[in-house]
């Protein structure tokens, strides 16, 4: 269950990097549903949330301004996949458990090693879904002249604030989740890449019928 705890807040943060975070530390902190590794403990402290609480404003604002999104795409690029990397290792780390006798090496060097590769899978997972969103992103700008970045923003969010909820309350439908998910986002990719090829064709065509004219017209 604190696998799929993890897929779920890793796919949330590739959406926005941190409402994941922020559910962790507030659930942590507060509630008995998510328990932090020693190691990850630090996201539930009041600075911690302090701080993410901020980020998330200025990521919610940022991110619905066209041209501005694009900005912050490109800087999350890194954010949104160390993001997702943090809250996978964080929710992975209780399978990982503690050695029973203080001091052994061994049993903490390969707990380490599982933590680094957990977090390696977070920060896979959230960089596809940030790429996706990118993408699609950049799409609709495009072809709704920025009108459609608040609309797609405010999706992506309760998309993002949806799956982190469901990744800690109802784990085991996570794989649904996340596979609907990214089949949605590819389907709207790939629709819409196919409109915009559709747009600049009648585009070159309208060009070409407005040209023809005036070469037949005879020269004076």
């Amino acid at each position: 269950m604190e696998i799929l705890t993890g897929i779920g807040l890793s796919s949330s943060a590739g959406l926005n990097a941190y409402v994941p975070l922020l559910v962790a530390g507030l659930l942590s902190r507060y509630t008995d549903l998510l328990s932090l590794g020693p190691s990850w403990q630090w996201l539930e402290s009041p600075w911690a949330l302090g701080i993410l609480a901020v980020l998330l404003i200025v990521e919610l604002c940022a991110d619905k301004i066209p041209a501005l999104d694009h900005i912050n795409d490109i800087i999350q690029t890194v954010v949104r996949p160390t993001s997702g990397g943090i809250v996978f290792g964080a929710s992975g780390s209780a399978v990982l458990g503690e050695p029973e006798v203080a001091g052994d090496a061994a049993a903490a060097s390969v707990g380490g090693d599982v933590s680094v590769w957990l977090a390696v899978v977070g920060a896979a997972i959230a960089l596809f879904f940030h790429l996706m969103k990118a993408a699609i992103r950049l799409l609709v700008n495009m072809l709704s002249v920025g009108v459609g970045a608040p609309v797609l923003s405010t999706m992506e969010d309760a998309a993002s604030v949806a799956m982190a909820i469901l990744a800690v309350l109802l784990p085991v439908l996570v794989v649904i989740a996340v596979v609907a998910m990214a089949g949605l986002g590819i389907w709207l990719l790939v629709r819409l890449r196919r409109r915009r090829k559709q747009k600049k064709a009648e585009k070159a065509a309208q060009q070409d019928h407005q040209q023809w004219p005036e070469a037949q017209q005879p020269h004076a």
